[in-house]
């Protein structure tokens, strides 16, 4: 889709189904968080991308899509899968140093990256002032709630490496956006851009697993099977295939900011389902990157034309 066919601002749709995707993905580190117990880090994550691959090939099949063409993506799809690899590795390894509330907290610094990055590829996403300026505020919250992980830790002493790799995964997820949106990504199926996400990542993780000797588990509790399933079906397949096309039919820098709406569903998640705590400078963070969406996502007023 080319820039001038993409929409610049957000409708009812994409603001629906932004909401849903949010509200998933805040769940999603829960639920990573409640495998781990008895699912390494590595392999979960693997488990995830190959299972998701696997319904997303049925997918395309039933919809009669073509993923497999020749069209240029090869490259770029291979750096994105590569990515997205990296990115789940941070969040996953991650998740055992800090909480699932403060994952979703610091995973959504990726629309700063987004931001800086989008207008060496289209000059036509850059952002007006007031839109850096809820950026900035969002991002001065986040470094806030950063902090604790050195002067009062929450979670543990290692608390801070945790938030470290939420930070490292937020740079990578911004980064694959970017591949998405400055490569031949941008016009293919929003299918096959996941597919190359998928199972690149899949296949990359799964083997680092055996390769750094994850333990196999054994019969899983019908609590962790159901985790794992809620992550293959509804977060890795549905809301990322949402998420791409998306990313493919709206300007970037919105609706990446937008995402920042998902540490709000991750903070009460954790809060109310994991008995996380909840802390004065976690909810300073929340307040900071919730008035960043409405700075960055508000209408700015067209320019005047000269007389």
């Amino acid at each position: 889709m080319s820039p001038a066919t993409r929409k610049t601002s957000l409708d009812t749709v994409a603001l629906v189904i932004l909401v849903a995707c949010c509200a998933t993905w805040g769940l999603s580190q829960v639920a990573a968080k409640v495998s781990l117990a008895e699912v390494p880090p590595l392999l979960q994550s693997g488990v995830r991308s190959l299972g998701a691959a696997l319904l997303l090939l049925a997918w395309a099949r039933w919809r009669g899509l073509a993923v497999f063409g020749r069209d240029g993506t090869g490259l770029p799809g291979l750096a994105a899968g590569a990515l997205f690899a990296l990115e789940f590795a941070c969040i996953f390894i991650g998740l055992q140093y800090t909480s699932a509330s403060r994952m979703a907290v610091f995973l959504y610094l990726s629309p700063f990256v987004v931001a800086i990055g989008m207008p060496l590829i289209s000059r036509q996403e850059r952002l007006a002032p007031a839109q850096w300026a809820g950026l900035v505020l969002a991002f001065g919250g986040v470094v806030w709630a950063f902090s604790e992980g050195f002067v009062a830790p929450a979670i543990g002493p290692q608390q801070w490496i945790g938030d470290a790799l939420g930070i490292a995964g937020a740079v990578l997820w911004g980064a694959t956006t970017l591949v998405l949106r400055a490569t031949k990504l941008s016009t293919a199926l929003p299918e096959k851009t996941l597919l190359y996400q998928l199972a690149v990542s899949g296949v990359a993780l799964t083997a680092a697993s055996l390769a750094v000797g994850e333990p196999l588990p054994g019969a899983l509790s019908a609590t962790v099977a159901g985790s794992l399933v809620f992550q293959i079906v509804v977060v890795t397949f549905a809301s990322y295939l949402a998420w791409f096309w998306l990313v493919r039919h709206y300007v970037a820098t919105k609706v990446a900011s937008f995402t920042l709406l998902t540490p709000v569903f991750g903070l009460l998640a954790g809060v109310s389902l994991l008995g996380e705590p909840l802390t004065l400078r976690l909810v300073v963070a929340l307040v900071a990157v919730c008035a960043g969406i409405w700075l960055v996502n508000r209408a700015t007023p067209a320019p005047r034309r000269a007389a």
